[in-house]
């Protein structure tokens, strides 16, 4: 039987589900509040000139830009979230390998090793393989540790 959870405690698993749900309600709501006032600007705004219609891009540049980080944080919290009820939850999704517990505590939502999450950012994300691979490996990884 695969060690449950990379062998954390169902406190603080439990800590860790409230904790994302919390998160996910908190994002969810910042998301809502940003688009109304998109809205509210869309419409509210009069002729504009130069300087108002750069000012506008780069605000919008940056609103992309950051929706694009909540997106991809609700993803990582939904995965999370899933893998506590799967039992899973402290194991990287790319190599199985345990997610240390203080990178738990500061990152809820991590889904992959410190190491794996640099690469991925430095562009080198490694092998082109299918989730349901990548579940294979990990859940194959998972029965060899227990």
């Amino acid at each position: 039987m695969p060690l449950e959870n990379a062998g954390l405690s169902k406190d603080f698993v439990n800590g860790q589900r409230k904790r994302l749900e919390a998160l996910r309600e908190q994002l969810l709501d910042a998301a809502s509040v940003a688009s109304e006032r998109d809205r509210q600007n869309d419409y509210t705004n009069g002729p504009l000139d130069a300087g108002d219609r750069a000012k506008a891009a780069t605000e919008r540049e940056t609103d992309e830009a950051l929706d694009k980080v909540t997106e991809r944080r609700l993803r990582f919290i939904g995965r999370a979230l899933e893998k506590i009820a799967e039992g899973t939850y402290g194991f990287s999704d790319r190599s199985g390998e345990a997610i240390p517990k203080e990178r738990l505590e500061r990152v809820p939502e991590a889904i992959h090793t410190i190491e794996e999450e640099r690469a991925h950012e430095a562009g080198s994300a490694g092998d082109a393989i299918t989730s349901g691979e990548r579940k294979q490996q990990v859940n194959a990884k998972q029965r060899k540790s227990a």
